[in-house]
C-alpha cells in the first residue's frame, strides 16, 4: 500500500508537535506494509533547526515552492492508495485539490490541530489549510481531538466520516534515561511558548516558584519572550532536540503538563508531550480537561492540578508516592498509547475505509 502525506514538517521538531508524531507513526507503519512518502515545504524557519535527515520507514521530499513540485506530486498522488493532507501544511489547499482530482484511492485529511481549527472557525477566522468547501471533498477525516469535536467537524466543515487518531509516543526514543545536572529540578516543564498556555504556566509553575524559593524549577522550549516572568529559581533550557527529552523528563521529581486553551476547552485532546513524559517514567502533574481520564487515571497515574496550591501539594508528595505515579503512568502508556498501537489503529481505519469505498462503488455500478 502506497501512502503520500502532505504535512507541516517531519524534519524539524522546532516549535511544533507534528514532527515527532509523524516520525513515530511512519516508523511503525512501515512493518505493516506501507510505502510512505512525505512532502514537506522547505521553509527557512524549520530548515534552521532541522533535527532529522533520514526518515525511518519512509522518504521525505523537501521542496522550495509548490510550482517546483506540482508535477512530481501529481504523479505520486495518482500512484497512491491513500493521500493524507494535514492541518498547517503550507500548501494544503493545492495538495487537497490535487488529491481530490487525481487520487484513485482514499483521500484523507488529518487535523492535528482540531481544537484550534474549530476555535478559529467559531471566531469567524477561516484557517488557511482548507478552502471554502471545508472538508467535504475527503473520504475520511482523522481528528487529533475526540469527543464533541468529531460532530463539530461534520457540522461546521462538512466532513462525511470522522475518526479520532490521538497522539502517541515511540518508546524506543522516549524511555527512562540517566538524569543530567543541567536539567535538574523539583518541577520541570517542556513546551513551546504559547500565549494561550501562559495563564496556566503562570498559575502552575511561576506562582509555585514564587511560593517555594528553595525549590528549583526548569522550563525547556522555544519562542519564550524576554518579558516572561522569570525568577531566580526558574531556569531556562532553550529548545531541546527530541534526543534530549528523556533526560529532561527524568531529571526532575515532577514534570508539568499544560494544555493549550482551545484544546483544554474542547477536551479529549492529549498532547504528545503528555505521552512522552509518561513513557520516560516521569511523575506528571497536569491541568484538568474533559476526557483526560480516558487516557490516564487521576490520582494513581497522574496528578491533576486546578490551582497553585495543588502543585505545591504535589511537590510535597513522598518519593514513594511519586515512584508509584511514574510506574503506573509508564505502564498505561506502553499498553495503550505507543506509536505501534496508533499505527495499527490507523492501518485498520484506512483498510475499513477502503473496503467501504469499494463497496459503495460496486453499489453505484449496479
Amino acid at each position: 500500500m502506497r501512502m503520500v502525506i502532505f504535512g507541516l514538517t517531519v524534519t524539524s521538531s522546532w516549535g511544533n508537535g507534528h514532527a515527532t508524531l509523524w516520525r513515530g507513526l511512519i516508523r511503525a507503519l512501515a512493518p505493516l506494509g506501507w510505502s510512505i512518502g512525505f512532502f514537506e515545504h522547505d521553509t527557512p524557519y524549520y530548515a534552521g533547526a532541522r533535527d532529522l535527515h533520514q526518515l525511518d520507514g519512509g522518504d521525505v521530499l523537501l521542496y522550495p515552492c509548490w510550482s517546483d513540485i506540482a508535477q512530481t506530486a501529481a504523479i505520486a498522488v495518482r500512484e497512491a492508495d491513500v493521500v493524507i493532507v494535514t492541518s498547517y501544511c503550507p500548501d494544503a489547499v493545492e495538495a487537497s485539490r490535487l488529491a481530490q482530482e487525481g487520487c484513485r484511492g482514499l483521500k484523507v485529511f488529518y487535523d492535528l490541530d482540531t481544537a484550534v481549527t474549530l476555535a478559529r472557525i467559531e471566531q469567524g477566522d477561516q484557517p488557511s489549510y482548507f478552502g471554502s468547501e471545508g472538508l467535504r471533498g475527503f473520504d475520511l477525516v482523522l481528528s487529533y481531538t475526540g469527543g464533541p469535536a468529531l460532530d463539530a467537524l461534520k457540522i461546521m466543515l462538512g466532513a462525511r466520516l470522522v475518526v479520532p487518531l490521538y497522539g502517541h509516543v515511540d518508546p524506543d526514543h522516549h524511555r527512562p534515561a540517566r538524569p543530567k545536572p543541567e536539567f535538574a529540578g523539583d518541577l520541570s516543564y517542556l513546551g513551546t511558548y504559547a500565549e494561550d498556555r501562559q495563564a496556566g504556566v503562570e498559575t502552575l509553575l511561576v506562582a509555585p516558584a514564587a511560593r517555594m524559593p528553595g525549590c528549583r524549577f526548569v522550563i525547556g522550549g522555544a519562542q519564550y519572550p524576554q518579558d516572561f516572568p522569570w525568577s531566580d529559581n526558574i531556569f531556562f533550557v532553550r529548545h531541546l532536540p527530541p534526543a534530549d527529552h528523556p533526560a529532561f523528563f527524568c531529571s526532575s521529581r515532577l514534570t508539568l503538563n499544560v494544555t493549550r486553551e482551545a484544546m483544554a476547552r474542547k477536551g479529549w485532546c492529549p498532547s504528545g508531550r503528555l505521552f512522552e513524559a509518561a513513557a520516560c517514567g516521569a511523575a506528571i502533574v497536569s491541568d484538568d480537561w474533559p476526557g483526560i481520564d480516558s487516557f490516564f487515571k487521576p490520582g494513581s497515574e497522574i496528578v491533576l492540578a486546578h490551582s497553585t496550591d495543588d502543585v505545591v501539594a504535589a511537590l510535597g508528595l513522598s518519593d514513594g508516592e511519586l515512584e508509584a505515579l511514574r510506574r503506573q503512568a509508564r505502564e498505561r502508556v506502553l499498553d495503550e498509547h505507543t506509536s505501534t498501537r496508533r499505527a495499527a489503529e490507523l492501518d485498520r481505519i484506512l483498510n475499513e475505509a477502503v473496503r467501504a469505498q469499494a463497496s459503495e462503488s460496486m453499489k453505484e455500478a449496479v
